[in-house]
């Protein structure tokens, strides 16, 4: 086992670098050994997996994976972390050609120089929606994975109908994986300590139910009713489709209640009425 990074490294690796922890960049670096190898294991990470790592930061969580991936992949924005990064992994002893760094934006990386097959980040509660969609939308060879994210944000990803929680998030990530709620973490582990309370995502890749054209149009009925969650479905959706009357149409095509509220249906549901919309324009 590799000895990885403590709170006292942590700091002198900043220090050196002259690193200050912003909250622009959501930097909250994990200064807990035990957390690193807990994330690690409840992604069920395997000597085969090429792991994707989001937001690296002083490399705590990537030394944690490069004790058994066969590879690391790690996207951070910013030039002195991503450039200290194999500096870090070097002195523990680990073979830098293990080690791919992406120096970019996620929100702007649109390809990797390697497939990855498992995700497992700690990610900037600023985006951490908007990048675990990216992810699972642009690469498909990713097959599951661990986030850690502001509770807030968990429990929204992990959310069923009916709960207060629920919203698009809960219903977009449905249409690569199914997500689930994975524990707490403690503020105590991240330097320096955020004002809010983390947890852990973890989600698995299924089939998706249809192509590209039908998530677009999936995604803009999902947004369309949860903009307007209190309204009925058929009044939430009807700018989305062209009016009312098209509204209750696909609606009753999908054989959905065209008085139900969206926060009630599920991503079949609106698959269901993607597609009735499709066949109606198609007619």
């Amino acid at each position: 086992m590799l000895n990885l990074l403590g709170a006292a490294e942590i700091r002198e690796i900043a220090e050196r670098i002259g690193v200050n922890p912003t909250k622009k960049l959501g930097q909250n670096f994990v200064v807990d050994a035990n957390t690193c190898r807990r994330i690690v294991k409840t992604a069920d990470v395997q000597p085969t997996d090429v792991a994707l790592e989001i937001g690296p930061g002083l490399g705590s969580l990537t030394l944690a994976l490069l004790e058994i991936a066969q590879e690391v992949v790690a996207v951070e924005i910013d030039t002195r972390l991503a450039d200290e990064l194999p500096v870090t992994v070097a002195r523990h002893d680990v073979p830098i050609d293990r080690l791919t760094i992406v120096n970019k934006d996620a929100l702007e990386v649109t390809e990797l120089p390697i497939q990855p097959t498992v995700l497992v980040a700690n990610l900037p509660y600023n985006v951490s929606v908007p990048v675990l969609l990216r992810f699972l939308e642009l690469f498909p060879s990713l097959n599951s994975g661990v986030v850690m994210v502001q509770s807030e944000v968990a429990d929204r990803l992990a959310a069923t109908p009916g709960s207060k929680s629920y919203g698009s998030p809960s219903v977009k990530a449905t249409w690569w994986a199914d997500v689930t709620a994975a524990g707490n973490v403690a503020r105590s582990i991240f330097w320096p300590v955020p004002n809010v309370d983390s947890s852990l995502v973890k989600f698995v890749r299924h089939e998706s139910p249809g192509d590209e054209a039908l998530r677009v149009m999936t995604f803009r009925l999902i947004d369309a009713a949860f903009a307007q969650r209190r309204k009925m479905l058929r009044g939430a959706i009807a700018d989305a489709v062209g009016g009312s009357a098209v509204a209750i149409e696909i609606i009753e095509a999908a054989g959905i209640d065209p008085n139900c509220r969206g926060e009630t249906l599920v991503l079949k549901d609106y698959v269901a009425l993607a597609n009735a919309f499709a066949k109606r324009n198609n007619a």
